[in-house]
């Protein structure tokens, strides 16, 4: 298996993950700036990867793997982040959400598989809304204090990303309902 241009873009963003934890806590006035900076760029590569290996014909089994593995680490890394930088119930709440919505449909998307149903559960519309949502989120809690103007966008944008979080998984276990009910 050759390992092409937008499967290591995807690696590097896995390959990010020490840096921005590690640039995360630097004792330096930008370090979250800068951390903050480092997950924009990790998220640009998973829109650059998906984008590059359709538009060059690259797309593989091992690209459509990695791509959600590499998603889950960084978005999973960066809200343990921001939650441990500010643990209040109003941050905890919806990043046990985020969290548990991500376990849930890759756990129904892989048992789906398993039966021959994987395209019950595929990526929508609105899961690509969830994700903007989320990545915003991110972008401005990692990269400002609690106290910044900016920081309360950040929680607003955390929460509409849960909500979103909610509204999907519901969709996916809708579309999912008849052959989990089937197979009971």
């Amino acid at each position: 298996m050759p390992l092409n241009f937008p499967i290591w873009l995807t690696v590097s963003r896995i390959l990010l993950i020490p840096l921005f934890v590690i640039v995360f806590y630097l004792p330096w006035t930008h370090a979250r700036i800068t951390a903050s900076v480092i997950f924009i760029i990790a998220a640009l590569t998973d829109w650059l990867d998906g984008y590059l290996a359709r538009r060059w014909d690259q797309t593989s089994a091992f690209g459509a793997f990695l791509d959600p593995v590499a998603d889950k680490l960084i978005v999973a890394v960066a809200l343990i982040l921001v939650l441990q930088r500010d643990a209040r119930v109003l941050i905890a709440l919806p990043v046990a959400i985020i969290i548990s919505r991500e376990i849930t449909v890759s756990a129904l998307r892989e048992w789906m598989a398993e039966i021959g149903q994987r395209a019950r559960v595929a990526v929508s519309w609105l899961g690509k809304f969830k994700t903007t949502a989320q990545m915003t989120a991110l972008i401005v809690l990692i990269g400002f204090e609690r106290g910044h103007p900016l920081y309360w966008l950040g929680v607003a944008a955390l929460y509409v990303a849960a909500a979103l979080t909610l509204w999907s998984m519901a969709a996916y276990l809708r579309a999912a309902w008849p052959t989990l009910r089937a197979r009971s």
